[in-house]
């Protein structure tokens, strides 16, 4: 029997008529079985979505050569991955080592399907963390005068470790408008906040001043507008009246890491499709 690949088909386009059509004889004509099809129009912006799981016997190649056609004649923006290839991920950190661990946790169980091949903080603070972990630590102190260089640098890791995605886990620096830019769609940051209230510094603080009953967490897309970029995931948490700000932190930490590993695992299982400020999840 010919072996088969799992491949993951992701696209969008302009929402016209005989897309799904199109791509299903493209995937017949390349031997493909669909084993899981999920498609999506969005009435407010027009665009149309579509996340396609299938196994053939045919090459990569051979089946990014089935699709281009009817890519071109939709004018779609598509990818083919194998399923389960894992996604070459960086991860940024400061001081707070909750989100970095469980990213790490995960990864080293198998749940998340990412490769780290580099960590990199402003501080030396979570070094002993990488270690035990036996992924290299990189310190790039950041100032005011330095950032330009410090970013340069973290580039540099990037493109030498061929490094497909960017998590920002608790890293307390704003990025550049030119780093966010050239990371757009690849990068991830976790706010310890439901936003799109509290943004900036200390938004636990702010909501315990407001008075809130829920806090949460958001992990996003990074963009040059701080904290607005497209949200990918969220998630909640009571609270109430007696509770202290920093029992607000303490509480808030859990959820932050859940909420940043969700959204790195269905990135990098290729199911959020950007959607102008809006993402589209495939879950």
């Amino acid at each position: 029997m010919t072996d088969s690949t799992a491949f993951v088909v992701t696209l969008s386009c302009p929402d016209l008529p005989g897309i799904v059509h199109a791509v299903a004889g493209a995937l017949l004509g390349a031997g493909c079985n669909i084993a899981d099809s999920q498609q999506y129009g969005s009435p407010s912006t027009g665009n149309f979505f579509m996340r396609v799981e299938a196994t053939t016997s045919s090459t990569e190649a051979e089946l990014r050569a089935a699709l281009q056609p009817v890519a071109e004649s939709f004018g779609m923006t598509w990818q083919v991955n194998p399923v389960g290839q894992k996604v070459r991920t960086i991860i940024l950190c400061s001081k707070d080592a909750h989100c970095l661990n469980d990213l790490l946790f995960a990864q080293r169980t198998g749940t998340l399907p990412i490769e780290i091949p580099a960590i990199v903080s402003n501080h030396r603070d979570l070094e002993e963390l990488a270690d035990f972990y036996g992924i290299p630590f990189h310190h790039i102190p950041v100032t005011p005068e330095t950032k330009p260089q410090a970013e340069a640098e973290l580039l540099k890791l990037i493109a030498q470790n061929d490094v497909e995605l960017t998590v920002l886990a608790r890293y307390m620096q704003v990025l550049s408008n030119d780093l966010c830019t050239e990371l757009n769609g690849r990068a991830i940051n976790i706010h310890h906040s439901f936003l799109p209230s509290f943004k900036g510094a200390k938004p636990y603080h702010q909501a315990h001043a407001r008075g809130v009953k829920i806090i949460g967490a958001t992990a996003h897309y990074v963009t040059a507008d701080l904290d607005e970029g497209p949200i990918i995931e969220q998630e909640v948490i009571r609270v109430d009246h007696a509770r202290t700000p920093a029992q607000f932190v303490q509480m808030g930490r859990d959820v932050e890491g859940r909420t940043l590993a969700q959204a790195v695992q269905w990135h990098a299982e290729h199911r959020v499709l950007l959607d102008g400020n809006r993402t589209v999840v495939f879950n």
